[in-house]
């Protein structure tokens, strides 16, 4: 399946069948509602609601953020594929959203088929973490520690099919290790669970993890990009520290039902990229 992500690239040459529910001329008549697939005060939350702040002024009308968690993000997606392409209903999608037709057989909607890519947002990077009780300092000392364990270590995600589940699992295959995977229904709840202790490890992003690295509340081991990360400079990367090759990111991105018109999603293509280079929301998006 091609990467939405390829899919956004591609927005300029994108064309859409547009129905004649919307007039373009006149659009936006009334509020427009983002829905977000993981609950409030996440990495995607925050960002979602930062851009709908710049989108309404942009617009002259509210845009509103309504979270949706759920199977994944799989809640929201479905809820937008089958919303009227009217420029009214749009999804802050997430790396999950290109994932779950591989993990789901049951998905009722189809990305590439029910959605039009509006824009790219974000691109998100992880750290791997443990709570302070685990005894690693280092990644060759958790892998370590794992194999030792034999799989009851416990690492949180905020869902199945999440890009931080997957940026955990990827790891810990390359690392020939096993931890026992634990899905909550959004980034806060799984931070707070490795906050608490209550699993060992997780992949939280980097923007959310910091303040509780700082705060030596979680210990960041090493972070999933090919490069270190600004916000984290002493941290290593996962393929430095002997996962050889790994790379993994996140992103957000706004997607509308297909058949949404052309000059809607053009339009919202162009507040979208201005508001992303706004220098209070790029700063907030690293």
């Amino acid at each position: 399946m091609k990467s939405l992500v390829l899919l956004f690239a591609a927005m300029p040459t994108w064309a859409t069948h547009a129905l004649a529910q919307t007039n373009p001329a006149t659009y936006p008549i009334k509020p427009v509602r983002i829905l977000v697939g993981y609950s409030a005060g996440g990495t995607g939350d925050i960002s979602a609601r930062m851009l709908a702040q710049k989108m309404s002024e942009q617009l002259g009308q509210t845009v509103i953020v309504e979270n949706r968690p759920g199977a994944g993000g799989a809640i929201a997606d479905e809820a937008i594929a089958r919303a009227a392409p009217d420029g009214y209903n749009l999804l802050y999608a997430a790396g999950s959203s290109a994932i779950l037709p591989a993990l789901r057989k049951s998905l009722s909607y189809h990305v590439e088929r029910d959605f039009a890519p509006v824009s790219l947002v974000v691109l998100t990077s992880f750290v791997l973490s443990v709570h302070p009780s685990v005894p690693a300092r280092d990644v060759k000392s958790h892998i370590a520690l794992a194999k030792r364990s034999s799989g009851s270590l416990k690492f949180s995600s905020p869902g199945v099919g999440s890009s931080a589940h997957f940026a955990g699992e990827i790891a810990h295959m390359i690392a020939g290790v096993k931890l026992l995977h634990v899905p909550f229904r959004g980034p806060p709840e799984a931070m707070s669970s490795l906050v608490s202790g209550e699993v060992d490890a997780g992949y939280p992003s980097v923007t959310v993890a910091l303040p509780y690295i700082q705060a030596n509340r979680i210990r960041g081991l090493a972070v999933s990009t090919a490069t270190r990360a600004a916000l984290l400079p002493n941290l290593p990367t996962l393929a430095e520290s002997g996962l050889a090759g790994y790379e993994r990111m996140g992103w957000n991105g706004v997607l509308a039902p297909a058949n949404t018109a052309r000059d809607i999603v053009t339009r919202l293509n162009s507040i979208i990229v201005k508001s992303v280079a706004l220098p209070e929301i790029s700063a907030s998006l690293i």
